[in-house]
């Protein structure tokens, strides 16, 4: 289990420009809004037809999905012994961020090294990409989301990929006040993961802004690592939340960890001609690296 591997990623960027990427997932092809690809140009333009839909924004957060009618209601992607579901939703998501592949990576061999099982604390979790890779390399997990029916669907996830009995707490819960009940309660943990969005709710309606709430949660955190972090993972996609605002971040929340031990940088996507379309930040630091 301990040397488990992630790939092959059965997902590939075809092709991105003019505000729009190109992406398979697994057998389907499809064209989704991206903003990020906004002053590019297509590179391929004659492969676009390829794709069985086309995601098409109506608002800020939701939009609809044109020539749909022959997709599968859902279908799966492997990443390695990894299995994820995926289906379209009204927010242009499918169930999992290409982006992270190499976080994913890292993570689980990160957790695979520790000698010991690392309690990991996984914040804002979805679909439970990083959940599952700490897990596939030994890690205990508690998954944290706030949304009921996305945290089935990491469970889900965890269970096509063999890990259903794996020793992941599944919580539906609002971020800021499952971190602030544990370190209430005394818990601890070696590692935290979390990828915050730029707004959002609770499970009982809590309103989440990113500029207010993230600083606030950051601080708490620190609380919660027994000692000092053996893993730190930040990544975000949201305005003004670039690699060095990450890295200050966990550098501000975390006093035992030298600046230098922190890494960020972009998070990109790399398309079949070899562009690489930027797709957030992250900040990573792990402990002896």
């Amino acid at each position: 289990m301990h040397d488990a591997d992630l790939a092959p990623f059965q997902y590939s960027l075809l092709d991105f420009g003019a505000g729009r990427k190109l992406e398979q997932f697994g057998s389907v092809v499809l064209d989704r809004y991206s903003p990020s690809a906004e002053g590019f140009r297509a590179a391929s333009p004659q492969i676009w037809s390829q794709a069985a839909a086309r995601y098409v924004r109506r608002t800020e957060t939701q939009g609809d999905w044109h020539d749909a009618d022959q997709l599968p209601e859902d279908w799966q992607v492997a990443a390695g012994q990894l299995r994820f579901r995926l289906k379209t939703t009204q927010f242009g998501h499918l169930g999992l961020f290409p982006e992270q592949f190499a976080n994913w990576q890292w993570l689980r061999k990160t957790c695979s090294e520790s000698p010991q099982p690392l309690k990991i604390l996984n914040l804002f979790a979805y679909t439970g990409g990083s959940s599952l890779a700490c897990a596939l390399g030994g890690a205990e997990v508690a998954h944290v989301d706030a949304a009921a029916n996305v945290v089935k669907w990491a469970r889900r996830n965890a269970e096509l990929s063999g890990l259903g009995e794996a020793p992941i707490r599944w919580i539906a819960e609002d971020a800021r006040k499952f971190v602030k009940r544990e370190v209430k309660r005394g818990n601890t943990y070696d590692g935290v993961i979390l990828d915050p969005p730029t707004y959002g709710h609770g499970s009982k309606g809590e309103v989440w802004r990113i500029d207010k709430h993230l600083p606030l949660l950051m601080g708490y955190l620190n609380e919660l690592l027994a000692d000092s972090p053996k893993l730190v993972l930040l990544t975000c996609h949201s305005p003004g939340y670039e690699a060095d605002t990450l890295h200050q971040m966990v550098d501000d929340a975390f006093p035992s960890v030298a600046p230098r031990q922190i890494k960020s940088g972009p998070l990109t996507i790399t398309d079949q001609k070899g562009r690489k379309l930027p797709s957030g930040y992250f900040a990573s630091y792990q402990r002896g690296a």
